[in-house]
């Protein structure tokens, strides 16, 4: 079996990757609002402690579903896919913080 790797499975991927990390910024905001905190707190949070920044960067995979759909309505499949595997990348970093460490 063949695998066929394209430039819109690369592009796909880079902004699946990137995507959560520009994000997070903004999800530390929304938190800062609805917990009464700053944003400063939750960023020392976010450095200091393996499972808030587990938490963190799973709230920030929601962007990645922004553009899933936005891709998905467009017809632009190869896009998904490689949105689709860099959010697998994601997953050991999660299994390891929230079930083995």
């Amino acid at each position: 079996m063949k695998i066929n790797i394209t430039k819109e499975n690369i592009i796909g991927f880079l902004i699946g990757i990137v995507s959560p990390i520009v994000f997070l910024p903004v999800v530390l905001l929304f938190l800062s609002f609805v917990q009464d905190t700053t944003v400063s707190y939750l960023w020392e949070q976010f450095k200091i402690s393996d499972v808030h920044r587990s938490k963190d960067l799973s709230l920030g995979l929601i962007s990645n579903l922004i553009w899933f759909y936005m891709y998905l309505n467009t017809d632009k499949y190869p896009y998904v896919r490689g949105i689709l595997l860099s959010m697998f990348f994601y997953v050991p970093y999660m299994i390891y913080v929230n079930l083995i460490q």
